[in-house]
């Protein structure tokens, strides 16, 4: 995600290496090579020369501290103006009403349905009744989708498939929701492969019958340019109230992200990195800007930790890890955590510095089934016990596995020397500050 941007950007202002003080001559070459950036991530022209004339203006004239140097305080502008072209700050989604009601809008393949799932699973895990209900009564499999995706975050779906009319089911739904007392509703509606009055007159009725508190306007952000294109059709005709941009961890230039607020005038609510259900976040336009100009976001790395660890299996962790009892089977926990997390290359990405050494190098998010495989084809007592593990013990553990001997004898020394790790700081006391960095929690 903005990788390619973020490099450009970074060229641009090693123009400015070495400088001792801002000159015109001096930014307005740095700005020219911001706005081709810009431009190349397809950001919409206007825009790019709107932002470049704003970081321009607010360069010059200003005097450098003798503790920064130019190109220092020209990234702090940038920044700052990148910031506020994604609106700013952080808008949250709008939850009124009993039951509220979301609306969600897009065309098809824009990732409406999975959106959908993600922020049931989203809203769930803040405590909050959820109801989805599949109004997509045109592509075959919607229904089967969504109902799969409410299987995976434990929220009912509700359908009727035999129902051709999308307000009359909006408005079953509605009634259902109230008898099984759920507070939120989540319409998942049609979408198309362009935008036509056919559809957009019956996402306007649903609008109309049901009256959300939040309308929401998914949009694929691989699609570049045409992405701000349809989502000003939308909002011509809907008036809605926040964007989604979805497929963010794919190979995305980035436009999207930083034009449709300035074009569209409405706020990006959420952001989606993949297809796991936790793959969702509240998009705040300040760490998006820093994670842009490559200084990482480690604030959202810390919440992602925070929403995937579960404090009481932290605490059953860290006395274990005291007691020199951690085994194989809390190793295992361990990694369905970190997966819990999301897209690892993502992840990555959120620590200063690792996106630009990261350009160019794939992050598989299957690299832990190995080990969970050769984990999994332990007996429980090998797991809890891996010194019993001898020559015939490994050759049935490899066969059981589909990996080598070699593979199996690689994972038991670092399993090895990572408890001699954890025995070691437990005698020189740093054990206790070890595990508080370890739980997000800091217990």
């Amino acid at each position: 995600m903005f990788d390619n941007l973020s490099l450009k950007l970074e060229k641009a202002f090693q123009t400015l290496k070495g400088q001792g003080q801002i000159t015109e001559i001096n930014v307005a070459s740095t700005v020219k090579e911001i706005r081709k950036a810009l431009i190349d991530a397809d950001v919409n022209f206007k825009v790019a020369k709107e932002v470049t004339d704003d970081i321009k203006e607010k360069a010059l004239g200003q005097n450098v501290l003798t503790s920064i140097s130019p190109g220092q305080l020209l990234i702090k502008i940038t920044n700052d103006e990148l910031t506020d072209l994604m609106g700013g700050v952080s808008e949250d989604i709008n939850i009124q009403g009993n039951p509220a009601i979301i609306l969600i809008a897009g065309l098809q393949g824009s990732g409406k349905t999975t959106f959908s799932g993600k922020l049931a699973s989203y809203l769930k895990r803040q405590g909050r009744s959820v109801l989805l209900v599949a109004c997509d009564i045109y592509r075959p499999a919607a229904i089967d989708q969504l109902k799969v995706l409410g299987q995976q975050v434990g929220v009912e779906v509700f359908a009727q498939p035999e129902n051709k009319d999308a307000v009359k089911i909006a408005k079953a739904a509605l009634e259902h929701a109230k008898t099984i007392n759920s507070k939120i509703i989540i319409v998942d509606t049609a979408g198309r492969l362009a935008v036509d009055e056919e559809m957009m007159d019956e996402i306007a009725r649903l609008k109309e019958a049901l009256n959300p508190s939040e309308t929401l306007f998914v949009v694929d952000s691989m699609t570049g340019q045409d992405a701000v294109n349809t989502a000003k059709a939308f909002n011509d005709r809907l008036n809605f109230n926040g964007v989604v941009l979805t497929k963010l961890d794919g190979d995305s230039r980035g436009g999207a992200a930083l034009s449709i607020r300035r074009v569209v005038e409405k706020p990006i609510k959420f952001i989606s990195t993949g297809e796991k259900m936790e793959a969702l976040d509240r998009f705040y336009p300040d760490r998006m800007a820093s994670r842009i100009l490559g200084m990482g976001d480690v604030v959202s790395l810390v919440e992602r930790a925070q929403q995937a660890y579960d404090e009481d299996e932290a605490k059953r962790l860290s006395k274990k890890i005291r007691k020199n009892q951690f085994d194989f089977n809390d190793f295992l926990q361990q990694l369905e955590q970190i997966k819990k997390m999301g897209n690892m290359k993502d992840l990555l990405g959120m620590i200063p510095g690792m996106g630009k050494a990261m350009k160019g190098i794939d992050i598989d998010d299957n690299s832990f089934k190995p080990i969970e495989a050769i984990i999994r084809s332990m007996t429980m007592e090998e797991r809890q016990n891996p010194d019993i593990i001898n020559g015939g013990r490994k050759n049935r553990i490899a066969k059981g596995s589909g990996r080598t001997i070699q593979e199996v004898n690689n994972l038991l020394k670092q399993f090895a020397d990572m408890r001699k790790l954890m025995k070691t700081m437990n005698k020189m006391g740093g054990g206790k500050r070890a595990l508080s960095a370890l739980n997000p929690f800091g217990r």
